[in-house]
């Protein structure tokens, strides 16, 4: 049969292994011929390995009109070279640009997933127009907008940034195999702790992310670390992640000092998704004061671990966070509300442990990934179907550049070929 070919655009390479590859991999296995495009980075050769080619173009994630005019004609001539089918974006500026570029260059279908529009409650209200007006062109170039959030649903209508019938809820799930508390013993969690230097009788409080100052909270954070040492001097804070370099409000380790908790906090960077599980059962409660989210990959992964979280009261929290069943939310900017949750959890700790069970409870029936991967070929065999196109590649060539028409682009011919429901069942 021959082979539908997809390209997942994203910003950074880091998106497509860290929040996509499973997603990928999953559209290539039900018969598609899956590519994957971004900025050089690091996690390339982990891409590849897992059998998904990689195209490299920089985006800048900085607002660079320059940079992203080179990107957008860079975009546009992979796309009509490639002679992809779909075109799936993620993330902010691949969203806009990859969009913008595969209408350019005839692509037939454009899907964006929206991983939390770039609007949030802090934002000047001349800057969220100027967002809201990028979301609208870059809307018009889809075919159909999966937002992880409902909240996102909402505003794209309220702010009519496209008409009912294009946007649609999709969710976030994750590995739930992979994050699973029982493959966890508990003498892995104590060998972990006299690995990292963390005495039995210490509780542990755990962020997860980049080390961004307003994107992720972590300034707040620090905030909080800070009274929360005061109040609690066997407590020792776990972070995960690195400085989120390239961006304004990028926060180095060297930070804590400022907020005299350095000698608490254990920065490990980031590390593979395969160790954070056993990462996660060390802590005792997740914090995320973040300003916006999709839906927080880091707050399922602890629910699937039974560890409950503290998070700022925002679009994408709110649906994974229920306040006082699986954690707490806490109003953003308020360190010391973000301090006083995160005590009330370590201090009451029949009170975390009920949350924790019912994260896990949540984990399990919510953050599927399969769900989401489900959503996603299902929209990609409607939309093949609506528009009755079969791509003219043969099972030898469906991942090299794809047959071109004498005037440069893809040709097609109005027949269906999408993978069969059997097929996608296996």
């Amino acid at each position: 049969m021959k082979r539908i070919k997809v390209v997942h655009v994203a910003t950074v390479a880091q998106s497509l292994h860290g929040l996509l590859l499973n997603q990928m991999t999953n559209i290539q296995s039900k018969g598609y011929a899956v590519v994957s495009l971004s900025s050089p980075g690091g996690e390339v050769p982990a891409i590849e390995k897992s059998g998904i080619r990689h195209i490299a173009i920089r985006i800048s994630r900085n607002v660079t009109p320059l940079l992203d005019l080179v990107s957008l004609v860079r975009l546009y001539s992979v796309m009509r070279q490639e002679g992809f089918t779909i075109v799936h974006t993620h993330t902010p500026k691949a969203g806009l640009l990859g969009q913008l570029a595969a209408r350019f260059a005839g692509v037939p279908i454009v899907v964006n997933t929206v991983h939390g529009f770039y609007c949030h409650d802090l934002m000047h209200p001349i800057l969220r127009r100027f967002y809201i007006g990028l979301e609208k062109l870059a809307a018009r170039c889809s075919d159909v907008i999966l937002a992880q959030n409902r909240e996102d649903v909402e505003l794209a209508l309220s702010m009519g940034i496209c008409p009912s019938e294009k946007v649609k809820h999709l969710g976030n799930g994750i590995d739930l195999s992979l994050f699973n508390r029982e493959q966890v013993k508990d003498v892995d969690i104590c060998n972990k702790r006299r690995q990292l230097g963390i005495p039995d009788d210490t509780k542990v409080v755990g962020f997860v992310g980049r080390l961004a100052g307003k994107r992720k909270g972590f300034i707040d954070f620090l905030k909080a670390c800070q009274r929360v040492a005061g109040q609690r001097p066997n407590v020792r804070f776990l972070i995960i992640g690195e400085a989120d370099a390239g961006k304004a409000d990028a926060v180095s380790p060297s930070a804590a000092k400022d907020y005299e908790v350095s000698d608490r906090c254990l920065f490990l960077g980031a590390r593979p998704n395969e160790e954070l599980p056993s990462f996660y059962a060390l802590m005792d409660v997740l914090v995320l004061p973040s300003l916006f989210e999709g839906i927080p990959r880091v707050v399922m992964e602890a629910a699937a671990m039974g560890i409950p979280a503290v998070v700022t009261d925002v679009k994408g929290n709110r649906e994974a966070v229920v306040h006082d069943r699986n954690g707490l939310l806490v109003p953003l900017g308020d360190s010391l509300a973000l301090a006083e949750a995160i005590i009330d959890l370590l201090t009451n700790p029949e009170k975390a442990k009920r949350m924790g069970e019912e994260a896990y409870r949540m984990a399990r029936e919510r953050f599927d990934e399969r769900v989401v991967f489900g959503k996603v070929i299902d929209e990609y065999s409607r939309l093949l179907a609506e528009k009755d196109l079969q791509v003219h590649v043969s099972e030898s060539t469906a991942t090299e550049p794809g047959h071109v028409s004498s005037n440069g682009r893809p040709s097609y011919v109005r027949r269906l070929s999408v993978p069969s429901i059997e097929e996608r069942s296996r």
